[in-house]
């Protein structure tokens, strides 16, 4: 495992493992399991993904010591427009039954709620119950508008991204800000069928993937981690788990990163936070 060092100094794993959509108990509880036992460290939920609970019952049943393991959790819209992200953290730490996570993230910059929810944020931070705090799917003019205000730096900036949707200038403007960027939807979605599977099956990508004796999911997964983005791939396919970790034996070249970033279309699969419809 490689680790990216968030601008507070904590070490966050590059690689780790989402639960959205897993909102069967049973299944999200044996999914995080097994992803455990296959070398993941950070688990990636959120409170409107509803299975916080199923979550800190895979985290305590596994018997991984709680500090050896990277929590995310996220902070929904209507916590945001009631300025009760606080209480909405609270909720959030019984559900999972811990006393803090280490990533507590704005899901969305809801508009004329966002600069006020940061620096709520960051009174979240200074309490401790989260190791460090960032924003979600924010665009870059999002952050300017919050760092006209804030104290604390977004440790992470978490958005869609993919070879159809490189976000190079985002990636840029994030590092410049000391914010690591993590990309959701690295693989193209968990429900975009023909979307996904043309994108596994882009010639580019399986070329490389030849080469390196590698699926393309693979190749993906370490394209991400070449340009310093943290990668949060989801399944529930036992193979397909142990298959998006084993990335760390092998390197891309530059030629191949670039070619690999070269596939951008600025093509989405998830809203525009600009106009997403669930605000």
């Amino acid at each position: 495992m490689k680790y990216a060092t968030l601008n507070n100094g904590i070490q966050m794993p590059m690689l780790g493992f989402g639960v959205y959509q897993l909102e069967d108990s049973a299944e999200c509880i044996s999914t995080i399991k097994l992803a455990l036992a296959a070398g993941y460290r950070s688990i990636d939920t959120a409170s409107i993904y509803r299975n916080e609970v199923p979550v800190g019952k895979a985290l305590k049943e596994s018997g991984i010591p709680r500090a050896d393991i990277f929590l995310t959790t996220k902070v929904w819209n209507d916590a945001q427009k009631a300025g009760n992200e606080m209480a909405a953290l609270d909720k959030s730490l019984a559900a999972l039954d811990t006393e803090y996570v280490d990533l507590y993230l704005i899901h969305w910059p809801c508009k004329g709620h966002y600069q006020d929810s940061w620096l709520n944020m960051e009174r979240i931070y200074k309490s401790g119950k989260a190791r460090a705090v960032g924003v979600s799917n924010f665009h870059t003019h999002h952050l300017d508008d919050i760092k006209k205000t804030w104290s604390v730096v977004p440790a992470v900036n978490q958005f869609e991204m993919h070879p159809r949707l490189a976000q190079q200038p985002l990636i840029a403007y994030c590092k410049a800000q000391g914010i690591v960027p993590q990309s959701w939807g690295p693989l193209g979605g968990s429900k975009s069928g023909d979307f996904r599977e043309g994108l596994l099956q882009n010639e580019t990508l399986t070329t490389i993937a030849a080469k390196y004796n590698k699926t393309t999911a693979q190749i993906i997964l370490r394209w991400n981690i070449e340009l310093g983005v943290i990668a949060i791939p989801k399944s529930t396919n036992p193979t397909r788990i142990r298959e998006n970790i084993d990335i760390f034996d092998f390197e891309l070249t530059q030629d191949e990163v670039l070619a690999i970033s070269a596939l951008n279309k600025d093509e989405r699969l998830g809203p525009d936070p600009d106009s997403y419809p669930f605000q």
